[in-house]
């Protein structure tokens, strides 16, 4: 006597295949979706204190290389120490509450624990002198900070997009005066010698330039 039915015969073949489509689906849910476009992208950290670059960098028009000086001469762009802060904060909003924990640092000399919104892997070396003396403008990377009143992320850090730049950096490159004009726009004469520019620039594309 059978209990069960023939067609059941077929059930190890439906789950396997069940089995494969799903894992298939599921393997092109994460590689898409658990990809630094949506998961570093958009990323606007608390910071202990609330600073606005919409207000120092648009408004008041202050240059990136005021607070992240070393950004020209180092491979990290650094956050600037409290006593920056304080050379304009110690007459302007001396009594601000929102300002309390940079007065409190600066009595203290304990560093203010900022959050960094831009986080590279340790297996990834980037440079920022070399990219800014070649051209690269801040905003090419960061967007357009002087518009955020929080920073965020606004491209995705990864190495696909990196080598996009590498393979074609004309769109990124700039004359080096301009690196921190958030504004500026290539003109003609600029466009018409774009070739002698990527020439001069050459960026590697090999392994060993990012990963050392």
């Amino acid at each position: 006597m059978q209990i069960f039915p023939r067609s059941l015969n077929l059930l190890p073949l439906v789950l396997g295949g069940a089995a494969t489509f799903g894992g298939v689906g599921l393997i092109g849910a994460i590689w898409y979706y658990f990809s630094p476009s949506h998961l570093q992208v958009g990323y606007a950290p608390e910071q202990p204190v609330p600073y606005s670059h919409r207000l120092h960098a648009g408004e008041l028009g202050m240059d990136c290389r005021y607070c992240h000086s070393s950004v020209e001469r180092g491979a990290k762009a650094n956050i600037p120490p409290t006593q920056t802060c304080m050379g304009c904060h110690s007459v302007v909003w001396p009594e601000s509450a929102r300002l309390a924990p940079v007065r409190e640092s600066w009595e203290s000399g304990e560093s203010i624990p900022w959050v960094k919104a831009h986080v590279l892997p340790d297996h990834a070396y980037f440079n920022h002198s070399v990219h800014l003396s070649a051209g690269v403008g801040c905003a090419s990377c960061h967007g357009r900070i002087d518009q955020m009143e929080v920073v965020r992320v606004e491209e995705p850090i990864a190495m696909q997009w990196c080598l996009e730049c590498h393979r074609d950096p004309g769109p990124n490159l700039r004359p080096p005066s301009e690196i921190t004009n958030m504004e500026w726009e290539p003109d003609a004469e600029w466009l018409a010698s774009m070739d002698e520019h990527v020439a001069a620039v050459n960026p590697p594309q090999h392994c060993s330039g990012c990963h050392r």
